[in-house]
């Protein structure tokens, strides 16, 4: 039976082990992007492979293309495609959390922190859903993009490549909060937002 986010403040079956307002989440991001885990070396290493594998793809096309188009393809890589990715990305994790009961499910923006982020108001989810809802983008994405690299001519490599290596880099507040859970992984912690409040809760099971 899923929980409600009104049992939570039983305080003999739970405790609020972290409370984020969305104003801070940049600072939650940095201090969980810094916490060594398996997930971080996992998600650095994913960063560094898809740089030197476009750079790898810059470096073959060196000289066979005018220098125009390899700026166009590097606009689209860097700046374009990743501009376009954000609704997409931001509608997989609604369709995600759809597939985990959610129904108020809002869509919003810090420009101030340079983040989007999709809430699912009061909906509680348990550590499983949660990393459905954040990696499934990024799952969906990566493994689009290695296909259409592998599959695509010329200056589209780099430029595919230099936007997986860009959107990876973007899902940089996904795995902070998935790093949040994978250090307090010994606990069963249940999560929500308030998207009144503008909160994040972090609850503990007891």
């Amino acid at each position: 039976m899923s929980v409600k986010a009104e049992e939570l403040l039983d305080q003999g079956r739970f405790r609020l082990v972290l409370s984020v307002p969305f104003n801070e989440l940049i600072d939650f991001v940095l201090g969980y992007l810094k916490r060594k885990t398996g997930l971080m070396v996992f998600f650095w290493a994913a960063n560094l492979f898809f740089l030197l594998a476009a750079l790898s793809f810059r470096i073959q096309l060196a000289g066979h293309f005018p220098i125009k188009s390899i700026l166009l393809h590097s606009v689209l890589g860097f700046l374009v495609f990743p501009i376009l990715i954000i609704p997409v990305h931001e509608l997989i994790h609604v369709i995600t959390f759809l597939f985990t009961g959610a129904k108020r499910i809002r869509v919003g923006m810090d420009l101030s922190q340079y983040i989007f982020y999709v809430t699912a108001h009061r909906h509680v989810v348990t550590p499983g859903k949660f990393r459905l809802v954040a990696l499934t983008p990024f799952i969906v994405i990566s493994l689009t993009m290695l296909a259409l690299i592998l599959t695509m001519p010329g200056l589209w490599k780099w430029s595919l490549s230099s936007f997986l290596f860009v959107h990876t880099t973007m899902c940089a507040g996904d795995f902070a909060l998935l790093n949040f859970f994978s250090i307090n992984r010994s606990k069963k912690i249940l999560t929500y937002d308030d998207a009144e409040e503008k909160v994040t809760y972090f609850y503990e099971e007891l």
